[in-house]
């Protein structure tokens, strides 16, 4: 019996070698096929950040505005400051004082002299910005540049040795890969969230103009973390948080980061033009796939050749596609060799071009792949360097209506042309005298109103400022005056 147990105890010893030795083996097979998961630490990253990134905060003055509205036909006292005919039915302005507002965000240190890169929706229409760094130091911004096609501004304080925080390739980034949000929601400063890359060059259709190639993340983004840093486990910057996706209006699930691969650019041409320099392919279109859906939802069967890539719309007259050939029903396939997908990875890859620079764009026509270069152009249709204009290529000096001429002339606003020099205006034929009450279907109360029509006209497709205003005699009047750009 002992000797039978000997035996026993052995075959069972054999028979466990033989299952450790399986899954040995086993264990390191699977070894050899995977990578090693490591646990992520995120501490350095966080350190590298958190110096660097700055809270912003928004201060709009209170204003007095003119606003048009239906007059009370049974009103014929007037004491709130009403213009026009009360009780003729028609319509009345209404002088009223808008109230101060306040906002909070974020912003990142780029350069140790004091560039810092926020989103414009941040600083846009502030009367003064006051930024403090992680250490507790205030500083007063000025605004260098905005640019609202990708929701970017760059801003400037005086300062030395500052924290920066280094700018890392967006491009590089894998879904999957941990990155870190870093900025001041609610107010609460330096506060860091994790995450992963949820996806890239999503399309969230904030406006029908912007450029959308949004990193998204799972990394919490809320109101307040607007112009933080998206990091990666290096320390460095990836993009600039821009915004969340919520039905609630705090943090749901997902947020959106503008990749540094857009940044770059619009900082670069704030810097050095004032404005971006953004190059048109000149087409309409959507992700073939989007456009296949909606075909089958009208019972056609579409085959394009290709389920990846643009599907060509429309395209623009004398345009970059337009001078090149492409047509409707074309699908744009690569550019440059760089294999395009969907809308927002053409965007993307248009952002870092300028006007004047040349791209070969690869597309399937009739299933057949055909390849053409063309020459991008700017918004208005040529080459040209693109610059903000000021009130200087006017010509003329300016100063607001006074009470007694809104009472005379019964009108609420205008801006008196004082005087005219050699410039557009005199080109156009507007006279000393003339008041000038909208340009551009904008109401013109203040200097900083009509600096902000020639500004926005200078830069747009169409360059030309429509003026609607008034002589002192009460006669009518209206003008195209186009801007010359240099």
């Amino acid at each position: 019996m002992k000797k039978f147990s000997n035996y026993f105890v052995y075959a069972i010893c054999i028979i466990a070698v033989a299952f450790s030795t399986g899954a040995f083996i086993k264990a390191n097979a699977n070894t050899n096929s995977l990578p090693a998961a490591q646990p992520v630490d995120l501490t350095y990253a966080a350190e590298k950040a958190l110096p660097a990134v700055v809270h912003i905060k928004y201060l709009q003055n209170s204003k007095v505005k003119t606003v048009e509205m239906e007059a009370d036909p049974f009103d014929f006292f007037d004491p709130f400051g009403f213009f026009g005919n009360p009780g003729n039915g028609g319509k009345q302005k209404r002088r009223v004082q808008t109230p101060k507002r306040e906002g909070a965000g974020s912003g990142v240190i780029i350069s140790s002299d004091g560039y810092i890169v926020t989103n414009n929706h941040v600083v846009e229409g502030a009367d003064e910005l006051t930024v403090t760094l992680d250490d507790n130091r205030e500083f007063s911004a000025r605004i260098i540049g905005t640019d609202k096609t990708t929701d970017l501004a760059l801003i400037k304080i005086d300062g030395k040795d500052l924290p920066t925080l280094t700018i890392g390739d967006s491009n590089e980034l894998k879904v999957g890969e941990w990155v870190l949000a870093v900025g001041n929601p609610f107010n609460l400063k330096s506060t860091v969230t994790a995450g992963i890359v949820s996806a890239k060059a999503r399309t969230i259709g904030v406006s029908p103009n912007s450029v959308e190639s949004f990193i998204q993340t799972d990394a919490a983004i809320n109101a307040g973390n607007s112009g933080g840093a998206l990091v990666n486990t290096k320390g460095e910057l990836v993009g600039i948080n821009a915004m969340l996706v919520s039905q609630t209006g705090s943090y749901a699930g997902y947020g959106f980061a503008i990749p540094t691969s857009i940044m770059n650019k619009v900082v670069a041409d704030l810097k050095q033009y004032g404005t971006v320099q953004r190059a048109m392919i000149g087409i309409s279109g959507s992700d073939v796939n989007d456009y296949v859906d909606r075909m089958k939802e009208e019972n056609k069967v579409i085959d394009l050749g290709t389920m990846q890539g643009i599907y060509i719309n429309s395209v623009e007259d004398g345009s970059a596609a337009g001078e090149a050939g492409l047509e409707e029903g074309d699908v744009i396939t690569a550019i440059d060799g760089k294999k395009i997908t969907k809308m927002a990875e053409l965007q993307e890859y248009l952002a870092n071009k300028r006007p004047g620079d040349k791209v070969s764009v690869t597309y399937m026509r009739n299933k057949k792949e055909k390849s053409v270069s063309m020459t991008l152009k700017n918004q208005q249709g040529n080459t040209s360097v693109v610059k903000n204009a000021d009130l200087d290529v006017l010509g003329g000096n300016f100063r607001e209506i006074n009470d007694d001429e809104k009472r005379q002339l019964n009108i609420g606003n205008g801006l008196v042309v004082m005087k005219i020099n050699n410039g557009v205006l005199k080109d156009a034929g507007i006279s000393k005298g003339f008041i000038i009450q909208k340009v551009n279907d904008e109401p013109m109360s203040t200097i900083s109103d009509l600096q902000k029509a020639v500004k926005d006209a200078s830069t747009s497709k169409d360059p030309v400022l429509y003026i609607q205003g008034v002589y002192p005699t009460g006669k009518k009047a209206y003008f195209a005056v186009p801007l010359q750009n240099d």
